[in-house]
Protein backbone atom coordinates (compact mmCIF):
# COMPACT_ATOMS: atom_id res chain seq x y z
CA UNK A 1 0.00 0.00 0.00
CA UNK A 2 1.28 3.44 -0.85
CA UNK A 3 1.55 5.77 2.11
CA UNK A 4 0.81 8.79 -0.01
CA UNK A 5 -2.60 10.18 -0.78
CA UNK A 6 -4.16 9.53 2.61
CA UNK A 7 -5.61 12.36 4.56
CA UNK A 8 -4.00 12.65 7.97
CA UNK A 9 -6.28 11.21 10.58
CA UNK A 10 -8.44 9.43 7.98
CA UNK A 11 -9.15 5.70 7.86
CA UNK A 12 -6.56 5.16 5.12
CA UNK A 13 -3.89 6.85 7.23
CA UNK A 14 -4.06 4.23 10.00
CA UNK A 15 -2.40 1.37 8.05
CA UNK A 16 0.23 3.79 6.73
CA UNK A 17 0.97 4.96 10.28
CA UNK A 18 1.34 1.38 11.47
CA UNK A 19 3.69 0.69 8.56
CA UNK A 20 5.82 3.69 9.60
CA UNK A 21 5.93 2.49 13.22
CA UNK A 22 6.80 -1.07 12.15
CA UNK A 23 9.62 0.22 9.92
CA UNK A 24 10.91 2.27 12.83
CA UNK A 25 10.78 -0.73 15.14
CA UNK A 26 12.82 -2.83 12.69
CA UNK A 27 15.28 0.02 12.28
CA UNK A 28 15.99 0.35 16.01
CA UNK A 29 15.90 -3.43 16.53
CA UNK A 30 18.75 -3.85 14.06
CA UNK A 31 20.81 -0.69 14.57
CA UNK A 32 20.44 -0.40 18.35
CA UNK A 33 19.25 -3.70 19.80
CA UNK A 34 21.68 -5.75 17.67
CA UNK A 35 24.26 -3.42 16.12
CA UNK A 36 24.91 -1.49 19.30
CA UNK A 37 23.95 -3.76 22.22
CA UNK A 38 24.87 -7.26 20.94
CA UNK A 39 28.35 -6.55 22.31
CA UNK A 40 26.97 -7.21 25.81
CA UNK A 41 25.94 -10.89 25.40
CA UNK A 42 28.99 -11.62 23.25
CA UNK A 43 31.45 -9.96 25.62
CA UNK A 44 32.33 -13.06 27.74
CA UNK A 45 33.16 -15.33 24.75
CA UNK A 46 34.87 -12.42 22.99
CA UNK A 47 37.10 -11.86 26.03
CA UNK A 48 37.92 -15.57 26.14
CA UNK A 49 38.68 -15.79 22.42
CA UNK A 50 40.81 -12.63 22.25
CA UNK A 51 42.28 -12.71 25.80
CA UNK A 52 41.04 -9.24 26.79
CA UNK A 53 41.17 -7.83 30.29
CA UNK A 54 38.08 -6.21 31.79
CA UNK A 55 39.72 -2.83 31.19
CA UNK A 56 40.15 -3.62 27.49
CA UNK A 57 36.55 -4.80 27.28
CA UNK A 58 35.43 -1.52 28.85
CA UNK A 59 37.59 0.48 26.44
CA UNK A 60 36.00 -1.21 23.42
CA UNK A 61 32.55 -0.43 24.83
CA UNK A 62 33.60 3.18 25.42
CA UNK A 63 34.84 3.43 21.82
CA UNK A 64 31.33 2.50 20.70
CA UNK A 65 29.82 5.16 22.92
CA UNK A 66 32.33 7.74 21.68
CA UNK A 67 31.20 6.90 18.15
CA UNK A 68 27.58 7.27 19.25
CA UNK A 69 28.28 10.70 20.73
CA UNK A 70 30.07 11.92 17.62
CA UNK A 71 27.45 10.38 15.36
CA UNK A 72 24.56 11.95 17.26
CA UNK A 73 26.10 15.41 17.05
CA UNK A 74 26.80 14.99 13.33
CA UNK A 75 23.36 13.53 12.62
CA UNK A 76 21.68 16.46 14.38
CA UNK A 77 23.10 18.77 11.69
CA UNK A 78 21.46 16.63 8.96
CA UNK A 79 18.05 16.18 10.57
CA UNK A 80 16.25 18.86 8.54
CA UNK A 81 18.30 18.73 5.35
CA UNK A 82 16.96 17.34 2.06
CA UNK A 83 19.79 14.78 2.18
CA UNK A 84 18.52 13.28 5.45
CA UNK A 85 17.23 10.15 3.73
CA UNK A 86 20.60 9.47 2.11
CA UNK A 87 22.41 9.88 5.44
CA UNK A 88 19.91 7.53 7.09
CA UNK A 89 20.54 4.88 4.43
CA UNK A 90 24.28 5.32 4.95
CA UNK A 91 23.81 4.76 8.68
CA UNK A 92 21.73 1.64 8.04
CA UNK A 93 24.36 0.21 5.70
CA UNK A 94 27.11 1.09 8.16
CA UNK A 95 25.29 -0.62 11.04
CA UNK A 96 24.91 -3.89 9.13
CA UNK A 97 28.50 -3.78 7.85
CA UNK A 98 30.17 -3.01 11.19
CA UNK A 99 28.18 -5.78 12.86
CA UNK A 100 29.11 -8.34 10.19
CA UNK A 101 32.80 -7.34 10.29
CA UNK A 102 32.97 -8.74 13.82
CA UNK A 103 33.22 -12.11 12.07
CA UNK A 104 36.69 -11.31 10.72
CA UNK A 105 38.15 -8.96 13.34
CA UNK A 106 40.74 -10.14 15.89
CA UNK A 107 43.09 -7.32 16.89
CA UNK A 108 42.26 -5.07 19.81
CA UNK A 109 42.97 -1.91 17.79
CA UNK A 110 40.69 -3.09 14.99
CA UNK A 111 37.89 -3.73 17.49
CA UNK A 112 38.27 -0.22 18.90
CA UNK A 113 37.86 1.22 15.40
CA UNK A 114 35.04 -1.15 14.46
CA UNK A 115 32.97 -0.35 17.54
CA UNK A 116 33.67 3.37 17.12
CA UNK A 117 32.24 3.23 13.58
CA UNK A 118 29.34 1.06 14.77
CA UNK A 119 28.50 3.76 17.31
CA UNK A 120 28.47 6.45 14.60
CA UNK A 121 26.19 4.31 12.41
CA UNK A 122 23.75 3.50 15.23
CA UNK A 123 23.50 7.18 16.16
CA UNK A 124 22.66 8.13 12.57
CA UNK A 125 19.95 5.45 12.57
CA UNK A 126 18.51 6.56 15.91
CA UNK A 127 18.59 10.33 15.36
CA UNK A 128 17.62 10.46 11.68
CA UNK A 129 15.34 7.42 11.79
CA UNK A 130 13.47 8.77 14.81
CA UNK A 131 13.13 12.20 13.19
CA UNK A 132 11.67 10.57 10.07
CA UNK A 133 9.33 8.21 11.90
CA UNK A 134 8.05 10.77 14.41
CA UNK A 135 7.35 13.36 11.71
CA UNK A 136 5.51 10.81 9.58
CA UNK A 137 3.40 9.73 12.57
CA UNK A 138 2.62 13.32 13.47
CA UNK A 139 1.48 14.01 9.90
CA UNK A 140 -0.91 11.06 10.21
CA UNK A 141 -2.06 12.19 13.67
CA UNK A 142 -0.85 8.96 15.27
CA UNK A 143 2.05 10.14 17.51
CA UNK A 144 1.27 7.48 20.11
CA UNK A 145 2.61 4.82 17.74
CA UNK A 146 6.10 6.17 18.43
CA UNK A 147 6.13 3.78 21.39
CA UNK A 148 6.19 0.90 18.88
CA UNK A 149 9.19 2.51 17.18
CA UNK A 150 11.11 2.74 20.47
CA UNK A 151 10.13 -0.83 21.37
CA UNK A 152 12.55 -1.86 18.63
CA UNK A 153 15.50 -1.60 21.02
CA UNK A 154 14.06 -4.27 23.31
CA UNK A 155 12.94 -6.40 20.37
CA UNK A 156 16.48 -6.25 18.95
CA UNK A 157 18.01 -7.26 22.28
CA UNK A 158 15.83 -10.39 22.38
CA UNK A 159 16.49 -11.03 18.67
CA UNK A 160 20.24 -10.86 19.24
CA UNK A 161 20.05 -13.55 21.93
CA UNK A 162 18.00 -15.78 19.63
CA UNK A 163 20.52 -15.42 16.80
CA UNK A 164 23.49 -15.99 19.14
CA UNK A 165 21.93 -19.13 20.63
CA UNK A 166 21.14 -20.49 17.16
CA UNK A 167 24.78 -19.91 16.23
CA UNK A 168 25.96 -21.76 19.31
CA UNK A 169 23.67 -24.71 18.60
CA UNK A 170 25.04 -24.80 15.06
CA UNK A 171 28.58 -24.96 16.45
CA UNK A 172 29.63 -21.42 15.48
CA UNK A 173 32.23 -19.60 17.57
CA UNK A 174 31.95 -15.98 18.62
CA UNK A 175 33.17 -14.75 15.22
CA UNK A 176 30.57 -16.81 13.39
CA UNK A 177 27.90 -15.45 15.71
CA UNK A 178 28.90 -11.90 14.75
CA UNK A 179 28.49 -12.90 11.12
CA UNK A 180 24.97 -14.22 11.78
CA UNK A 181 24.09 -11.00 13.59
CA UNK A 182 25.32 -9.01 10.60
CA UNK A 183 23.03 -11.02 8.31
CA UNK A 184 20.09 -10.43 10.69
CA UNK A 185 20.85 -6.69 10.69
CA UNK A 186 20.94 -6.63 6.90
CA UNK A 187 17.57 -8.39 6.65
CA UNK A 188 15.86 -6.16 9.23
CA UNK A 189 17.35 -2.91 7.91
CA UNK A 190 16.60 -3.85 4.31
CA UNK A 191 12.96 -4.48 5.25
CA UNK A 192 12.81 -1.20 7.17
CA UNK A 193 14.23 0.76 4.25
CA UNK A 194 11.80 -0.92 1.85
CA UNK A 195 8.83 0.03 4.07
CA UNK A 196 9.98 3.63 4.46
CA UNK A 197 11.04 4.20 0.85
CA UNK A 198 7.59 4.93 -0.66
CA UNK A 199 6.72 7.41 2.07
CA UNK A 200 6.61 11.06 1.02
CA UNK A 201 9.25 13.38 2.51
CA UNK A 202 8.28 15.59 5.45
CA UNK A 203 6.36 18.68 4.47
CA UNK A 204 8.87 20.78 6.38
CA UNK A 205 10.41 21.25 9.80
CA UNK A 206 8.03 20.54 12.63
CA UNK A 207 6.88 23.78 14.16
CA UNK A 208 7.84 24.37 17.77
CA UNK A 209 5.85 26.47 20.15
CA UNK A 210 7.27 29.88 20.79
CA UNK A 211 6.45 29.61 24.45
CA UNK A 212 8.83 27.84 26.76
CA UNK A 213 11.77 28.43 29.03
CA UNK A 214 13.37 31.83 29.11
CA UNK A 215 16.94 30.62 28.92
CA UNK A 216 18.23 34.03 29.94
CA UNK A 217 16.62 33.87 33.41
CA UNK A 218 19.27 32.68 35.91
CA UNK A 219 16.90 30.37 37.79
CA UNK A 220 15.71 28.79 34.55
CA UNK A 221 19.25 28.33 33.28
CA UNK A 222 20.12 26.62 36.54
CA UNK A 223 17.07 24.38 36.24
CA UNK A 224 17.99 23.43 32.68
CA UNK A 225 21.54 22.63 33.74
CA UNK A 226 20.14 20.31 36.42
CA UNK A 227 18.08 18.47 33.80
CA UNK A 228 21.08 18.14 31.48
CA UNK A 229 23.39 17.02 34.29
CA UNK A 230 20.86 14.44 35.50
CA UNK A 231 20.65 13.03 31.98
CA UNK A 232 24.44 12.75 31.81
CA UNK A 233 24.51 10.87 35.13
CA UNK A 234 21.87 8.52 33.74
CA UNK A 235 24.23 7.81 30.82
CA UNK A 236 26.90 6.62 33.26
CA UNK A 237 24.45 4.92 35.61
CA UNK A 238 22.70 2.65 33.16
CA UNK A 239 25.66 1.75 30.95
CA UNK A 240 27.71 -0.08 33.58
CA UNK A 241 25.06 -2.79 33.98
CA UNK A 242 24.05 -2.63 30.30
CA UNK A 243 27.65 -3.38 29.28
CA UNK A 244 28.66 -5.96 31.88
CA UNK A 245 25.49 -7.78 33.03
CA UNK A 246 26.28 -10.89 31.00
CA UNK A 247 29.83 -10.86 32.38
CA UNK A 248 28.29 -10.59 35.87
CA UNK A 249 26.10 -13.62 35.05
CA UNK A 250 29.21 -15.69 34.37
CA UNK A 251 29.98 -15.50 38.11
CA UNK A 252 26.74 -17.12 39.34
CA UNK A 253 25.53 -20.74 39.45
CA UNK A 254 24.20 -22.21 36.19
CA UNK A 255 25.97 -19.47 34.25
CA UNK A 256 25.41 -21.14 30.88
CA UNK A 257 21.66 -20.60 31.32
CA UNK A 258 21.76 -17.30 33.22
CA UNK A 259 24.05 -15.50 30.75
CA UNK A 260 21.58 -15.38 27.83
CA UNK A 261 18.58 -15.20 30.17
CA UNK A 262 19.89 -12.06 31.89
CA UNK A 263 19.99 -10.19 28.57
CA UNK A 264 16.65 -11.59 27.37
CA UNK A 265 15.05 -10.23 30.55
CA UNK A 266 16.47 -6.77 29.80
CA UNK A 267 15.07 -6.86 26.27
CA UNK A 268 11.64 -8.21 27.19
CA UNK A 269 11.12 -5.47 29.77
CA UNK A 270 12.55 -2.75 27.52
CA UNK A 271 10.17 -3.44 24.61
CA UNK A 272 6.93 -2.14 26.22
CA UNK A 273 8.59 0.23 28.69
CA UNK A 274 8.33 3.48 26.70
CA UNK A 275 4.56 3.11 26.38
CA UNK A 276 4.22 2.35 30.12
CA UNK A 277 6.30 5.36 31.14
CA UNK A 278 4.39 7.60 28.73
CA UNK A 279 1.14 6.60 30.43
CA UNK A 280 2.57 7.32 33.88
CA UNK A 281 3.96 10.69 32.73
CA UNK A 282 0.48 11.72 31.54
CA UNK A 283 -0.85 11.07 35.04
CA UNK A 284 1.89 12.50 37.26
CA UNK A 285 3.99 14.68 34.96
CA UNK A 286 7.22 13.98 33.11
CA UNK A 287 9.62 15.02 35.89
CA UNK A 288 7.85 12.99 38.59
CA UNK A 289 7.83 9.95 36.28
CA UNK A 290 11.53 10.48 35.55
CA UNK A 291 12.42 10.59 39.24
CA UNK A 292 10.51 7.37 39.84
CA UNK A 293 12.32 5.71 36.93
CA UNK A 294 15.74 6.87 38.23
CA UNK A 295 14.96 5.36 41.65
CA UNK A 296 13.89 2.01 40.15
CA UNK A 297 16.93 1.87 37.90
CA UNK A 298 19.30 2.65 40.78
CA UNK A 299 17.80 -0.29 42.66
CA UNK A 300 18.21 -2.53 39.62
CA UNK A 301 21.85 -1.53 39.14
CA UNK A 302 22.57 -2.30 42.80
CA UNK A 303 20.80 -5.66 42.65
CA UNK A 304 22.62 -6.77 39.49
CA UNK A 305 26.12 -5.83 40.58
CA UNK A 306 26.00 -5.72 44.36
CA UNK A 307 23.40 -8.39 45.06
CA UNK A 308 24.07 -12.07 45.55
CA UNK A 309 22.89 -14.90 43.33
CA UNK A 310 20.85 -15.48 40.22
CA UNK A 311 17.59 -13.98 41.48
CA UNK A 312 19.23 -10.64 42.32
CA UNK A 313 20.96 -10.52 38.95
CA UNK A 314 17.79 -11.28 36.96
CA UNK A 315 15.66 -8.86 38.97
CA UNK A 316 18.31 -6.19 38.52
CA UNK A 317 18.31 -6.81 34.77
CA UNK A 318 14.51 -6.62 34.72
CA UNK A 319 14.54 -3.24 36.49
CA UNK A 320 17.21 -1.95 34.12
CA UNK A 321 15.21 -3.09 31.09
CA UNK A 322 12.02 -1.58 32.46
CA UNK A 323 13.59 1.87 32.83
CA UNK A 324 16.49 2.70 30.53
CA UNK A 325 14.48 3.34 27.36
CA UNK A 326 11.73 5.04 29.38
CA UNK A 327 14.25 7.47 30.89
CA UNK A 328 15.75 8.06 27.45
CA UNK A 329 12.36 8.99 25.96
CA UNK A 330 11.06 10.95 28.97
CA UNK A 331 14.30 12.90 29.29
CA UNK A 332 14.08 14.10 25.69
CA UNK A 333 10.36 14.83 26.17
CA UNK A 334 11.22 17.02 29.16
CA UNK A 335 13.84 18.80 27.06
CA UNK A 336 11.33 19.46 24.28
CA UNK A 337 8.79 20.78 26.76
CA UNK A 338 11.15 23.40 28.14
CA UNK A 339 13.14 24.19 25.01
CA UNK A 340 11.02 27.12 23.83
CA UNK A 341 12.44 28.63 20.65
CA UNK A 342 15.64 26.57 20.80
CA UNK A 343 14.71 22.85 20.93
CA UNK A 344 17.74 21.80 18.93
CA UNK A 345 20.11 23.52 21.33
CA UNK A 346 18.62 21.97 24.48
CA UNK A 347 18.30 18.48 22.98
CA UNK A 348 21.88 18.84 21.74
CA UNK A 349 23.02 19.53 25.31
CA UNK A 350 21.08 16.49 26.53
CA UNK A 351 22.59 14.26 23.84
CA UNK A 352 26.11 15.45 24.58
CA UNK A 353 25.72 14.94 28.35
CA UNK A 354 24.23 11.48 27.92
CA UNK A 355 26.91 10.52 25.42
CA UNK A 356 29.68 11.70 27.74
CA UNK A 357 28.25 9.73 30.67
CA UNK A 358 27.97 6.47 28.76
CA UNK A 359 31.39 7.04 27.18
CA UNK A 360 33.12 7.29 30.56
CA UNK A 361 31.09 4.56 32.30
CA UNK A 362 32.46 1.32 30.78
CA UNK A 363 36.11 2.43 30.91
CA UNK A 364 35.81 3.42 34.59
CA UNK A 365 33.76 0.32 35.49
CA UNK A 366 36.19 -2.06 33.80
CA UNK A 367 39.13 -0.68 35.75
CA UNK A 368 37.24 -0.61 39.06
CA UNK A 369 36.16 -4.22 38.49
CA UNK A 370 39.78 -5.27 37.93
CA UNK A 371 41.01 -3.39 41.01
CA UNK A 372 38.24 -4.67 43.29
CA UNK A 373 37.87 -8.17 41.85
CA UNK A 374 34.21 -7.83 40.90
CA UNK A 375 31.38 -5.55 39.78
CA UNK A 376 30.08 -4.52 43.22
CA UNK A 377 32.13 -1.31 43.42
CA UNK A 378 31.38 0.00 39.89
CA UNK A 379 27.70 -0.87 40.36
CA UNK A 380 27.61 0.99 43.66
CA UNK A 381 29.14 4.05 41.96
CA UNK A 382 26.63 3.84 39.08
CA UNK A 383 23.67 3.58 41.47
CA UNK A 384 24.98 6.50 43.54
CA UNK A 385 25.22 8.68 40.42
CA UNK A 386 21.64 7.78 39.49
CA UNK A 387 20.53 8.90 42.95
CA UNK A 388 22.39 12.19 42.45
CA UNK A 389 20.56 12.55 39.13
CA UNK A 390 17.25 11.91 40.87
CA UNK A 391 18.03 14.70 43.35
CA UNK A 392 19.02 17.07 40.55
CA UNK A 393 15.63 16.51 38.91
CA UNK A 394 14.00 18.21 41.91
CA UNK A 395 15.26 21.46 40.41
CA UNK A 396 14.43 20.57 36.81
CA UNK A 397 11.84 22.56 34.85
CA UNK A 398 8.29 21.33 35.26
CA UNK A 399 8.84 19.82 38.72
Amino acid sequence: MSAGGSAPGGDAAAPAARTVALAGMLLLAAAMGVGRFAYTPLLPPLRSALDWSLAQAGDVASANFLGYLLGALLAATCAQRPSRGAWLLAGMAGSALTTALGAVTDSFSAWLLLRLLAGVASAFCLVLGTATVVEQLQQRQRPGLAALHFAGVGVGIVLSIGVIELGRLAGFGVHGQWGLLGAACLLALGTSGWLLQPLPPPAGPVAHAAAGVDETAPERRRALLCLVAAYGLFGFGYVVTATFIVAMARQVDHAALVEPLSWVVVGLLAAPSVWVWQQLARRVGVIHALRFAYAIEAGGVLLAGYGSGTAALLLGGALLGATFMGITALGLAAAREVAGRHPGRVIGWMTAAFGLGQLIGPAVAGRLAELSGGFALPSLLAAALLVVGLLLLKSAPGH
